[in-house]
């Protein structure tokens, strides 16, 4: 059982204890957290608290990190898009439509299903549902992940990302004619106050900073590259609505009105990390899918 030890800051002060701890880790729920809580796993100077435990200055926080369970998810035979594989790291390109990892109303289908049946050894730090999952891209994403193959691998990869050394470049359409060829967008984002399932603009939320630049002009849309420097969840989303332009398709985040998609337009097109083993940098490029492909064409032709 791994134990992790936090002390309150100043700043922290006041903050509910779900809420403060599912932020120290990369990927930890506030459910999740929640849970840990109720089965005293999580302390407050040698204390059981609950949930809605307000933190205090140099409060001292102990997490007992359960062990991963046994192993439950079944594996599925797919014919999985394999860009990268050794005996540390594996690098994938999903296709649109796909959930990374099973969760309630996906038990299967997953790319985490497909990825059991195709390697035995995956990283187990993430639980028993994600299994060598280091980072995520949304269901109606497509594009390029890195999945951690033991945990020292996993752990180092979730380092670069922390770091912000981890290259990630998207590909998305959006709404409107940005009129300007480059920006940057530093906005915090955190849980929508209203709308518990959607993300937003919070400035109680964590920082957040997108890099775009628009590489077509489409009136009245644009094709754009973004680049993260935080991976926070649905960051080009909600940064590219904020400045006011809305993925195509976004059906969370965009507007009715919009082209016929399945979902957002956007695509995982570049991944560069640096190796955990080696310490070779290594970069990937999966191209635009073909419905991608097929909506910029018509859009060019309509020009």
């Amino acid at each position: 059982m791994e134990r992790v030890e936090y002390q309150i800051k100043e700043e922290e002060s006041g903050e509910r204890i779900d809420k403060l701890v599912a932020g120290l880790g990369q990927d930890w729920s506030r459910s999740q957290v929640q849970q840990w809580i109720k089965d005293g796993q999580i302390s407050v100077n040698g204390e059981s608290v609950k949930a809605n435990y307000k933190c205090s200055k140099d409060d001292l926080i102990v997490i007992e990190i359960p062990e991963p369970e046994p192993l439950d998810v079944e594996p599925e035979e797919m014919n999985l898009d394999i860009y990268y594989e050794d005996q540390d790291v594996l690098v994938v390109n999903k296709p649109k439509g796909m959930v990374v990892h099973p969760a309630p109303g996906h038990p299967s289908g997953t790319l985490v299903n497909g990825l059991m049946a195709h390697c035995k050894d995956l990283s187990g730090i993430n639980g028993v549902m994600r299994p060598g999952i280091v980072h995520r891209i949304d269901k109606d994403t497509s594009g390029l992940l890195m999945v951690a193959k033991n945990d020292v691998a996993h752990e180092k990869l979730v380092q670069q990302l922390v770091d912000k050394t981890v290259t990630r470049k998207y590909f998305a359409l959006v709404h409107g004619v940005i009129p300007h060829d480059h920006g940057t967008i530093d906005a915090p984002i955190g849980r929508d106050p209203i709308e518990r399932q959607s993300m937003a603009i919070n400035e109680k939320g964590k920082q957040a900073v997108t890099h775009f630049t628009v590489l077509e002009r489409l009136e009245p849309y644009s094709f754009v590259e973004c680049v993260l420097e935080t991976g926070r969840t649905h960051q080009i989303r909600v940064h590219m609505k904020y400045i006011g332009h809305p993925l195509v398709g976004d059906p969370k985040y965009g507007p009715r009105n919009t082209l016929s998609t399945d979902g957002q337009v956007l695509h995982a097109g570049i991944l560069g990390f640096i190796h955990p083993r080696t310490g070779e940098y290594k970069e990937f490029s999966a191209p635009l899918p073909d419905d991608f492909n097929l909506l910029l064409n018509k859009l060019r032709q309509n020009r």
